[in-house]
């Protein structure tokens, strides 16, 4: 898995749809997954192996079932990657104006 792979699964407003339904329940079959969206059930599978391959996702079978759980391990490192450190720098100066303001000493 790469951060390719990740951001490709991210693009798509399905993928993120479905990764905001585990978000709030994780842990669905499939069938649940597919209850109320507008795309077929095999359009859902599709999508949940693209996330899966991107490791966004991991499934475990229980009985006839096969429950799907978000991994959030894969979105943190973009967020650290890609955000974070961009942010460093005005949190830095932000933290430095409030001890100055506030009369501290580092």
């Amino acid at each position: 898995m790469t951060d390719d792979d990740v951001f490709r699964a991210l693009a798509d407003s399905s993928r993120r749809a479905l990764l905001d339904r585990l978000h709030a329940r994780n842990g669905q079959t499939l069938g649940e997954l597919c209850e109320g969206l507008a795309m077929s059930r095999q359009a859902v599978t599709k999508h949940l192996g693209i996330l899966e391959q991107a490791n966004l996702i991991a499934t475990r079978k229980e009985g006839r079932e096969k429950l799907h759980f978000i991994n959030p391990v894969p979105i943190a490192e973009i967020a650290d990657r890609w955000i974070r450190k961009f942010e460093r720098p005005q949190l830095d100066a932000l933290a430095a104006l409030k001890r100055d303001l506030e009369g501290e000493r580092e």
